[in-house]
């Protein structure tokens, strides 16, 4: 399964999204028709990815991009009857309870959910016992805030190495929730940061000295898996 590659460098926002989902869910039993939460979703790659793949009821949520942005790109991949556009800051859920067969988050669940409360309080009851749960973000190798390379403090910014963690610090977080739990590094680290910062956009301009700079020592990228208790 494929996508146009000027549609991804278009509407990247961060390391290759659907390169992303595509190592995340690859062993998961997510079954055809599940009604998934994509949170963060950003500009839709990963609610595109799922939708195609699974031809699930996506729910994609994000705080900055537009339901009306989305809901338009949703249409120019051919998904738009299976995936609902929301913009509402993931913080406050509006959903039922247990009203979610699986949640995906790729490269946003550390902005709101990099703390002991989120997932159990606000997330996990909107999820159904048994519901896959799946996650991607940016993580660090080892915890080196109290000790940050000289090289590295110019490129890492406070909020980033607030959120930024590794995976010794995050496993305490979710192995009490999840059965079948699994966290570990992804594979897809360079090829996903490489076709981010091949992208004509700003921000990946700005990144292309840090991931030089850092060159596979501190980053990492983190995939966190398991099923509700």
């Amino acid at each position: 399964m494929g996508i146009d590659y000027r549609f991804l460098q278009e509407n990247m926002m961060g390391p290759n999204a659907w390169i992303l989902a595509e190592e995340l869910t690859s062993d998961l039993p997510i079954k055809r028709g599940m009604r998934i939460l994509d949170l963060g979703c950003g500009r839709g790659i990963s609610s595109i990815f799922l939708a195609k793949k699974y031809e699930a009821e996506v729910f994609a949520v994000d705080l900055w991009i537009s339901a009306t942005e989305n809901f338009a790109r949703f249409q120019q991949m051919g998904v738009a009857q299976q995936t609902v556009p929301l913009q509402f800051d993931a913080r406050q859920l509006p959903f039922a309870q247990s009203f979610f067969d699986a949640v995906v988050s790729i490269d946003s669940y550390h902005y709101f959910g990099n703390n002991n409360t989120y997932f159990k309080k606000i997330l996990r009851p909107t999820l159904k016992k048994r519901a896959v749960v799946a996650l991607a973000f940016p993580g660090m190798k080892n915890e080196i805030h109290e000790n940050i390379p000289e090289e590295m403090k110019p490129l890492w910014d406070e909020e980033a190495l607030q959120m930024w963690h590794s995976i010794d610090w995050w496993k305490p977080k979710f192995e009490t929730h999840l059965k079948d739990f699994n966290i570990a590094e992804m594979d897809c680290f360079s090829r996903a940061w490489d076709d981010w910062l091949a992208c004509d956009n700003p921000y990946a301009s700005e990144d292309r000295s840090m991931i030089e700079t850092d060159n596979g020592r501190f980053m990492n990228l983190i995939k966190l898996t398991g099923t509700i208790r």
